[in-house]
């Protein structure tokens, strides 16, 4: 996803989303993700703010509804990293979409990707590995499953994708990043 953001910086920008969650170490808040407490999150799901949301992993993560109607506005593509409860909401929402699925390779090569971060203790990797396992079940609900096998691969057959529904300008419209 960030190929595809760095490819095409005036037809698409990232949602970011907005969570419970503590920042880890290197991130930003408004650049990473909105961190946010529980208390205020809960307040603004109430009031109708969130385009979707739910507890992922006992933290509550959320798309914020005029973030993403702002960046349409502008004539914008706007990309959302959600998982596949997230999905189904923002495809219930009447937004126009066009929903991928990003696979891993493999589930193995899911389990050493996640180790290799570093960034979990052993309990919350298996929770994903079951969560990525339920989650797969899913993939016939998307317009398009991309495997993430190799990165330059990946991101051209995404790009293909989301130009053939009208997400991105034809190549040559491109613009910025890579030689556009």
């Amino acid at each position: 996803m960030r190929r595809l953001l760095e490819r095409n910086p005036r037809a698409i920008r990232k949602s970011v989303t907005a969570t419970t969650r503590a920042p880890r170490p290197g991130e930003f808040d408004g650049v990473h993700y909105h961190f946010l407490s529980r208390e205020n999150f809960e307040e603004r799901r109430s009031r109708g703010e969130f385009l979707e949301s739910a507890d992922v992993y006992g933290n509550l993560y959320g798309t914020l509804r005029e973030k993403v109607e702002r960046t349409l506005r502008d004539g914008v593509s706007c990309l959302l990293e959600i998982d596949v409860q997230g999905a189904a909401l923002v495809r219930a929402s009447g937004v126009p979409v066009a929903t991928v699925f990003l696979a891993p390779p493999s589930m193995e090569e899911l389990e050493r990707r996640l180790r290799h971060r570093g960034t979990e203790p052993e309990e919350v990797i298996r929770r994903r590995l079951d969560t990525a396992r339920r989650e797969m079940e899913e993939r016939p609900k998307y317009d398009a499953v991309i495997v993430n096998d190799h990165i330059d691969a990946a991101t051209e057959r995404l790009e293909r994708h989301l130009r053939e529904r009208g997400a991105l300008p034809p190549e040559r419209e491109r613009g910025g990043g890579h030689g556009g």
